[in-house]
């Protein structure tokens, strides 16, 4: 096989440097593809900071506006309001940018405040960080239960799901435990784009698709 290297020497200069902004361009570029307003927010932002070699920096940034969000009670309802004037989403983009010293970020709050959009800002978080959990090779699996599951049982799920076809080889699984009292009971394990219904009240919804088809 010819190295690289030499393939690139050989090439004209015009060739060079379409190989360079290729490489450029895949670097760049988001891990997954996201769907939704929230995660064309998210992939446009994930592609700036890569640009910038800010990933890292960025990531701990959303970190940090998420940590202020959501001890604000206030903040996710002004953030949500449409009615917002221009000098008020101003101010609103002020005291947050105030928390971060991250351009990107900075100029995401002002993309948003320009296109009515800040009631988004804690779903495209969100979007960022599966971007970044990609990106370091992490799969994310979330344990729906409808109590809190305690620390044992939690790490025997774990250890089944990293063992399992649903990790591959070198990646790394973050596990996360949401708590939803609608499912009944049983749990909802769902691991990258793959869901594993086994709750009661799925159960009982098929139970009640039988019986009606049944009459």
């Amino acid at each position: 096989m010819i190295p690289a290297r030499t393939i690139l020497r050989a090439l004209p200069v015009s060739g060079r440097t379409f190989m360079r902004t290729y490489a450029t361009a895949a670097s760049t570029a988001p891990p997954v593809q996201l769907f939704g307003v929230d995660g064309t927010y998210a992939s446009a932002l994930y592609t700036a900071a890569a640009k910038a070699s800010t990933l890292d920096a960025t990531s701990k940034a959303l970190t940090s506006l998420k940590t202020l969000i959501e001890k604000d009670s206030d903040m996710s309802g002004i953030l949500s309001n449409p009615a917002l004037s221009a000098s008020d989403k101003k101010i609103v983009v002020e005291t947050l940018s105030t928390s971060v010293s991250v351009p990107t970020v900075a100029n995401l709050l002002s993309v948003l405040a320009e296109n009515n959009r800040l009631g988004l800002l804690s779903e495209i978080i969100e979007n960022f960080g599966t971007l970044m959990s990609a990106h370091n090779g992490e799969v994310e699996a979330t344990i729906t239960s409808a109590t809190p599951l305690d620390s044992k049982l939690l790490s025997r799920i774990e250890s089944a799901i990293a063992k399992s076809q649903f990790v591959g080889a070198g990646k790394k699984l973050k596990v996360s435990n949401k708590v939803n009292p609608d499912i009944l009971g049983g749990l909802i394990v769902e691991v990258g784009d793959r869901t594993v219904d086994l709750s009661v009240s799925s159960k009982i919804s098929r139970l009640n698709t039988l019986i009606n088809e049944a009459v």
